[in-house]
């Protein structure tokens, strides 16, 4: 199982993903993966993310403590002997973005 990221590249059990791969105004980081399993992965880290007040390129990030899971698993397109992880859930733990719900899921490319 991986997870492939904005470069294409399969992963697996990163220390860090970037969620936001056109302005990388959002990362996650300092991951510990707690399973990484053929349906599932589990695990904790940070969000890592640019507040772009005034506007992004003077904003300033802020870290917010997240669980990770990922799921639903299909075969790479261009290597269907490897599966990768689709989706992306990520619960804050603490506190979060103003603008953000306290659970958020994001559709991973292939």
């Amino acid at each position: 199982m991986v997870i492939v990221d904005c470069f294409s590249h399969p992963q697996v059990r990163p220390n860090e993903f970037l969620i936001a791969c056109g302005d990388g105004n959002s990362i996650l980081t300092a991951l510990r993966w707690s399973d990484w399993k053929p349906n599932f992965a589990a695990g904790r880290g940070l969000n890592v993310v640019n507040d772009c007040r005034p506007f992004c390129a003077a904003g300033t990030f802020h870290s917010y403590p997240v669980t990770v899971r990922l799921d639903r698993s299909e075969p790479l397109k261009k290597h269907p002997h490897q599966r990768h992880y689709t989706q992306l859930h990520l619960v804050f733990t603490d506190s979060r973005p103003s603008e953000m719900p306290r659970v958020v899921t994001y559709r991973l490319w292939t």
